[in-house]
């Protein structure tokens, strides 16, 4: 039996530096316990987790804020990936 997998965001802050603007995201696996952060830099459209940890959480979290860009042309203040 497949268990679903799930990854929320939310932007916590959005801040210019010398590459263009840097968005900050708490993310995780509950709503209600988001404590992790990613980093987006908007110019190249990377993420970045603040601790370093490339798992399935970050990775979905990042490709549905990039994928929620590409459909709206702006980016998300918050949302959620499930699969």
């Amino acid at each position: 039996m497949m268990m679903a997998s799930l990854a929320y965001f939310e932007k916590e802050s959005e801040d210019r530096d010398g590459d263009g603007v840097v968005i900050r995201y708490s993310f995780g696996e509950d709503p209600g316990a988001m404590t992790r952060l990613l980093t987006m830099n908007t110019r190249t459209r990377t993420a970045r987790p603040d601790d370093g940890v490339l798992d399935h959480t970050f990775l979905k979290a990042s490709r549905r804020i990039n994928a929620v860009y590409d459909e709206r042309a702006r980016w998300p203040d918050r949302g959620m990936s499930a699969s």
